[in-house]
């Protein structure tokens, strides 16, 4: 992965193409300028952030249970079996 570099604006970035190619699936069109305006609208950046967030969440999470060469702490088998 030589070359890559730290992006700070992925969910923006991710969140607008994502927004146009979703709209133009569903039989709508929106510029660029009205995809920003849309997500600008009643919060919906936000929260699609936080679901996004939650969603990696739980993948991080689902990948760390299964990762073959990590230990298993007591303090991890506590909280399978509190589950």
């Amino acid at each position: 992965m030589a070359g890559r570099r730290k992006r700070d604006k992925v969910v923006a970035e991710i969140s607008l193409a994502h927004l146009i190619q979703f709209a133009h699936e569903i039989g709508r069109a929106l510029s660029p300028d009205e995809a920003i305006a849309f997500l600008n609208e009643e919060g919906r950046a936000y929260e699609m952030w936080k679901r996004m967030m939650s969603a990696g969440e739980d993948y991080i999470k689902l990948a760390l249970r299964s990762h073959p060469r990590l230990p298993v702490t007591h303090e991890s088998q506590r909280q399978r079996q509190a589950v």
